[in-house]
């Protein structure tokens, strides 16, 4: 069984970094589930990841003044960028940009690859209303949600909260009929076909 990502095994888990306030607080062993809200329902022209790639930034960042569209501030970055390698696509949007009317605007693009994801780093995204992008299988999809659970490790007397994701809930914007909606289970899919994750924001 792979351990890449911190949901993956309690060894795995043993090593993320907890997320949220006081253990006291949190709801354990059981299910919960964080979503994104506000994404613009929106489709690709087509399959082909060129096409999805500005479609699928598009969503998460929902500012057409940034992305995608002509004269928009990411809309040479976007292009420039290899669709098919997430770490390229982060390189080329993380910095400093210029909107139409030349005011700058800085957007940060962090790439995690798969070995690299954070059970509460994506889990603390969400929450503040952050959706993710993911590739899967070779496939881009915008993560908008995550299933998870709390679960206590260790002694009695030193047990650690940590958080254990079980699914991932996604967006595929090549579609809108009910393919649209499609979910990553970590139970029945296989981790090594995620390639990794862009976390993308513009700072306030």
């Amino acid at each position: 069984m792979s351990i890449r990502f911190c949901w993956a095994t309690a060894i795995a888990l043993a090593s993320c970094v907890a997320f949220g306030g006081q253990a006291s607080a949190q709801v354990f062993n059981t299910d919960l589930d964080v979503r994104v809200t506000g994404l613009p329902s929106l489709m690709a022209r087509s399959h082909d990841l060129a096409d999805v790639l500005p479609t699928s930034i598009d969503t998460i960042l929902h500012d057409r003044a940034l992305c995608c569209g002509k004269d928009s501030a990411l809309e040479d970055s976007v292009s420039a960028a290899d669709p098919r390698s997430l770490q390229d696509v982060a390189a080329k949007l993380d910095g400093r940009h210029l909107l139409s009317d030349g005011r700058p605007v800085t957007v940060k693009a962090e790439f995690w690859p798969a070995n690299a994801i954070n059970a509460g780093s994506v889990i603390g995204s969400l929450s503040d209303n952050h959706a993710l992008l993911m590739m899967w299988n070779s496939h881009l999809y915008v993560v908008y949600g995550a299933v998870y659970q709390w679960l206590m490790f260790g002694s009695e007397d030193s047990a650690t909260p940590q958080t254990t994701i079980h699914k991932f809930l996604l967006l595929d914007t090549r579609y809108s009929d009910f393919r649209r909606k499609v979910a990553f289970d970590r139970t029945t899919d296989d981790l090594n076909h995620v390639q990794g994750m862009i976390y993308l924001v513009v700072p306030k």
